[in-house]
């Protein structure tokens, strides 16, 4: 008894659900099911292949295809509804192959396929069968449910579709979770979506009863793909569609062999989108630095005393926005409460309440910003008006009829101002003519001099 929980204790949740399930090696026979009820009568891929701009002329590499199985385990689908919005690249352009190096997607997801039932399951079953006929990756949406759980009870979480896996052949319905545990040991890579997915999210938060995880807590520490490449994450509730074609897109440049796989950070996020704070690229950044907080949603300021952590959550929302670069949370208005983050939601809540430890940092900030503030809105009264406006001492402008001219301890300290920024500025001295010898300057020396002497 011992032996048997060590064994089970150094087994991942992957493997500890193929041990309980068992071997397959039957699947649906669908020679006898006809055209499956569509006009056509033939299969997604089918009809996309003619249309498609992948040749050998424009792929460059050994890959004209690669097959993306796309699961969803504990998920409301918005990542799917996310990346319909991607635009660089799109999901379109990677399943016709219009990017030059990129094998063509064909992307096998229950929204956007024609066939259904055992045909849409078909490919699938060959790619666990290894009798595919291209390399494939695997994406899932939403959060592994521990499946062991349910099966010991006669049930399952969160399934598609039905194989004859059960006894004597019988047909029994299949987990997105065991479909992942069957397709990981030889898939090209393994693609995490959204923060369900890549961390667990909502569907693991605290006093769940599925058990529910990440893909990396799924299939541990250890997994590489066939090809080498760990677990990809790609986290965001929903995440930038962008982000997530972007990153497809970089994976397989790699797998066709033009290049190193792409740079990850220690907890498999691109870090090229996952290296700064959400805080750093932020529309409201500055009234951070100056001291100012909003009050409430609806005012223009920082929003760190209403409730976000955009200060210490990895995102790149502010600075690629949601949907073809336009809106984003903090753009719009709302405070970040940290879904892209691992340990969202249970370390972010109670939502739109002042984190704790933003108490020192603003109090800090409002010190400083008192002094900065007057400082910068004394530079701008002088850099908002023309040298001749100086000058002549008045505005020519009707909207500032009601407004005073500056005062003249407020000329003073502009001229002060003017004389400190104009002390090192070599076009106000005499110097060498650039690039021309002694000789070739007209008076050997200066340009003003020479001005000077004519």
């Amino acid at each position: 008894m011992a032996d048997r929980q060590s064994t089970s204790q150094r087994q991942t949740p992957a493997q500890q659900l193929l041990s309980l399930l068992g071997p397959v090696d039957t699947y649906h026979d669908t020679s006898h099911l006809g055209a499956f009820g569509m006009p056509s009568g033939a299969m997604t891929e089918d009809m996309l292949s003619p249309v498609a701009t992948a040749t050998g002329a424009t792929r460059f590499g050994p890959l004209e295809k690669v097959h993306a199985f796309w699961f969803a385990g504990m998920s409301c689908d918005g990542c799917s509804v996310a990346v319909t919005g991607a635009t660089l690249p799109s999901v379109e352009s990677l399943m016709l192959g219009a990017h030059p190096g990129v094998p063509r997607v064909v992307l096998h997801h229950p929204v956007i396929n024609m066939e259904s039932g055992p045909y849409y399951l078909q490919p699938a079953e060959q790619a666990v069968a290894g009798k595919l006929d291209a390399p494939y990756v695997v994406i899932l949406e939403g959060s592994i449910a521990d499946e062991t759980i349910a099966h010991l009870q006669g049930g399952y979480w969160s399934s598609t579709g039905e194989e004859p896996w059960g006894p004597d052949g019988e047909l029994r319905p299949v987990s997105s979770t065991e479909w992942i545990a069957r397709l990981a040991p030889n898939a090209a890579a393994m693609i995490a979506i959204g923060t369900c997915a890549t961390w667990g999210g909502i569907p693991s938060a605290e006093g769940n009863p599925t058990g529910a995880m990440s893909l990396m807590d799924f299939l541990g520490k250890d997994y590489r793909s066939v090809l080498g490449v760990p677990v990809v994450n790609v986290p965001g509730c929903p995440p930038i569609g962008d982000n997530f074609t972007e990153t497809v897109a970089a994976v397989l440049y790699f797998l066709q062999g033009f290049g190193p796989l792409p740079e990850f950070d220690e907890l498999g996020r691109p870090a090229w989108l996952f290296g700064e704070t959400v805080h750093r690229r932020c529309v409201r950044g500055a009234y951070y630095e100056e001291g100012t907080f909003a009050e409430e949603f609806g005012d223009p300021e920082c929003l760190v005393e209403i409730g976000c952590w955009g200060p210490v959550v990895n995102c790149n929302i502010t600075s690629r926005g949601a949907i073809a670069g336009l809106g984003g949370c903090m753009n719009a208005g709302g405070a970040c409460i940290g879904c892209t983050m691992p340990g969202f939601p249970d370390k972010f809540t109670p939502f739109y309440s002042r984190p704790p430890g933003s108490l020192a940092s603003t109090t800090v900030s409002r010190m400083v910003g008192s002094v900065i503030r007057p400082l910068r809105k004394f530079s701008n009264n002088n850099l908002n008006r023309e040298v001749r406006w100086d000058k002549q001492g008045a505005t020519p402008s009707a909207y500032s009829r009601e407004r005073s001219e500056p005062s003249g301890l407020s000329n003073v300290g502009h001229k002060f101002y003017d004389r400190l920024r104009r002390h090192g500025d070599t076009a106000r001295h005499d110097a060498d003519v650039w690039g021309k010898r002694p000789d070739e300057s007209p008076s050997g020396g200066s340009p003003r001099g020479d001005r000077a002497n004519v």
